[in-house]
């Protein structure tokens, strides 16, 4: 396997500025976190700089080389951004919830009909290509509108806690499904759908290509440049899809690419020297 590409220094620094790498701009309450989500479009909830990509985590530590600890319970870091995530949950204004590959996901309000065109599933579709647990409970869901795991597991009958996970994962990764709030004594997740929090943006259809290319213009915006396979691994989306949503931005002249699989957002200072 050849060896990753390394990023410029430059390019660093205009990430650190976007994705709040810096100890000036950490991120400390569910106000700031949403508007980080608004400035990136999307970020991802407890990855650390192991994985590419702007995250909760790492803003509200504020520095590039942040590590997720072994033990996050004791960690006032990684405690700190399940807090803000519980509760940027609960209010209601940014989308959350496990995507693309099981990734924990925020979304800004404007990126869900692009993320929902990607990974959405329509009404008529459901029975294709979802699993028979997840049918079951969202059949539970769509009557009740909001349930807790508790009940949900007992209403729809997917009793067996691998199966109702996977169900719900399933409903997750479709957009269909999302918490809408976590409770702690005892310990559950309430569910609700996501047309309810969100009917603007998972009703709004645009066109694939579009939906390709402005998922990438917003990861370029905040990274500078992207190496190739990032924005694939950021998101969740393939390699060739990833590469539509790259080269519609060049054919626009939002970006530049000097070499294949290599693209710069036209305003970073790194895409002056390509």
């Amino acid at each position: 396997m050849p060896p990753r590409p390394e990023i410029p220094a430059d390019i660093e620094d205009h990430r650190d500025f976007h994705w709040r790498r810096e100890a000036t701009q950490q991120i400390e309450s569910a106000f700031e976190a949403e508007r980080f989500v608004e400035h990136v479009g999307f970020a991802a909830c407890l990855t650390d700089c192991r994985r590419p990509g702007p995250s909760l985590y790492v803003a509200v530590c504020g520095r590039r080389d942040a590590v997720m600890p072994r033990n996050v319970q004791k960690d006032p870091e990684a405690s700190l951004t399940w807090v803000l995530k519980d509760e940027v949950m609960q209010r209601g204004n940014i989308y959350y919830a496990k995507l693309a590959r099981g990734k924990a996901m925020f979304l800004a309000p404007r990126m869900i009909p692009y993320f929902h065109t990607i990974w959405g599933i329509r009404r008529k579709d459901e029975a294709k290509h979802l699993s028979r647990p997840a049918q079951k409970i969202l059949k539970v869901l769509r009557k009740e509108w909001e349930m807790a795991t508790v009940d949900l597991r007992g209403e729809s009958g997917v009793k067996d806690r691998a199966a109702f996970t996977k169900g719900m994962d399933e409903l997750q990764a479709a957009m269909i499904v999302v918490p809408s709030q976590v409770l702690y004594r005892p310990f559950t997740y309430i569910w609700t759908l996501g047309v309810g929090r969100f009917p603007d943006g998972l009703t709004k259809r645009v066109p694939r290509d579009t939906a390709l290319r402005e998922i990438a213009r917003a990861f370029l915006t905040g990274a500078g440049m992207t190496i190739p396979g990032e924005l694939a691994r950021v998101t969740g989306l393939s390699r060739p899809e990833a590469g539509r949503g790259n080269r519609a931005l060049v054919a626009e002249g939002f970006a530049t690419s000097p070499a294949y699989g290599f693209y710069y957002a036209r305003e970073s200072s790194a895409s002056q020297r390509a």
